[in-house]
This record gives structure tokens, C-alpha cells and sequence, in this order.
């Protein structure tokens, strides 16, 4: 059964991963609500803050109607260990964009299929946005008149970065085949 196999490998890549894998199990199939997962991702990450390291691990699934996010982060209280994690469950009709950006050497020599260097995965749906901006102007030299600002406008809810230099190319495949699960689910989804 294809529902059961991609929970079962998503609850394997979790227990991979080893960072809290109860924990965040826990978290994500709560927010699933029962509901078959049709693709995932998982992937963790590892920061250094000064003389801290820490944990952070990112849980994506796709359902039949929409895109789970889970997050688990260290934190650093003092004493014992503690660990936030916390889920999204978002309509796949609300997500507006999945853009792929792809890291590539040498493009002259690219061929269809070789992967990227690295991936970034960002999807939006309108929870967060990114304002950038920079001043305006006009194209006379010599102006010295306020022209105010200029800027864009951008989706940003969730990015997500991973790369064959530091995680293998067995994660930026799967980031990739999440990516276009991800952008066919919202199809059923576009009017």
C-alpha cells in the first residue's frame, strides 16, 4: 500500500536523522490527523554558535490535502536539555509558490539529470512575507532629488537549503523529488 509506504519511510528518515526521533515523530503525525502521507522530506541540520552546537531538524509531508511543516529545535536554557518543536498544516490550495533554486558548476556542461551542487526548496502561502528594498532613483545623473524606495514583495514562509558538499547527493535528490511532489499536489489545487 503506497500510503503506508511513504509513512513508513518518512518514519525511517526521522529515526535517521536521530535527532529526538520520538519527539518529532510524535509532533508531525500528530498534525497529519490520519491523513495518508503521499511524499516527505527530512533533513537536519547542525549549527555552530560559538562554543554551542546546535540541533535543528525540518519534517515536510504532503496529504492528500495538505503540507505538514515541523520543526525541532535545541534550545539553549540552562540545565537540562530542551527541545521546542512545533507543526503547520497548511492547505495545499493556500500555498502560492514553490520556487527551486539550483547551485550548479561549470553550467556550459551540464547534463539533464546530473544534480545540483545544492537546492533551496521555498515555498510560500502567505503567512510570512520578505519586504526588500533599496533607495530609488531616476536616470539623470546629476539628480539629486528623493526618489523614496523601490522594492520587492516576496513569499517566504519556508526555505529550505541543502547540499551535496555537506549532506551527500542522496539529500539534494530527495529534495528535488519533494519539490516536484510538492508542485504537482498544488495542481489540484489551482483554478
Amino acid at each position: 500500500m503506497a500510503d503506508t509506504k511513504a509513512l513508513d519511510s518518512m518514519r525511517q528518515r526521522i529515526q535517521r536523522a536521530g535527532y529526538y526521533p520520538d519527539l518529532v515523530a510524535e509532533a508531525v503525525e500528530t498534525a497529519l490527523a490520519g491523513e495518508p502521507v503521499e511524499a516527505s522530506l527530512v533533513h537536519q541540520e547542525t549549527t555552530f554558535d560559538g562554543d554551542e552546537v546546535r540541533r535543528h531538524v525540518t519534517v515536510l509531508a504532503i496529504t492528500p490535502t495538505r503540507l505538514v511543516v515541523g520543526h525541532t529545535d535545541d534550545s539553549n536554557e540552562p540545565g537540562a536539555p530542551v527541545a521546542t518543536t512545533s507543526t503547520e498544516a497548511v492547505p495545499l490550495r493556500k500555498v502560492g509558490s514553490v520556487v527551486v533554486t539550483r547551485v550548479v558548476s561549470d553550467p556550459a556542461s551540464h547534463q539533464p539529470g546530473a544534480l545540483p551542487l545544492e537546492v533551496t526548496v521555498t515555498v510560500g502561502w502567505g503567512a510570512v512575507s520578505r519586504v526588500d528594498l533599496e533607495p530609488a532613483g531616476c536616470s539623470d545623473p546629476n539628480c539629486e532629488a528623493d526618489h523614496g524606495y523601490t522594492g520587492t514583495l516576496s513569499a517566504d514562509d519556508l526555505a529550505l537549503r541543502v547540499s551535496a558538499t555537506a549532506e551527500g547527493e542522496e539529500p539534494v535528490r530527495q529534495a528535488l523529488e519533494f519539490a516536484r511532489a510538492l508542485s504537482a499536489a498544488t495542481v489540484r489545487y489551482s483554478a
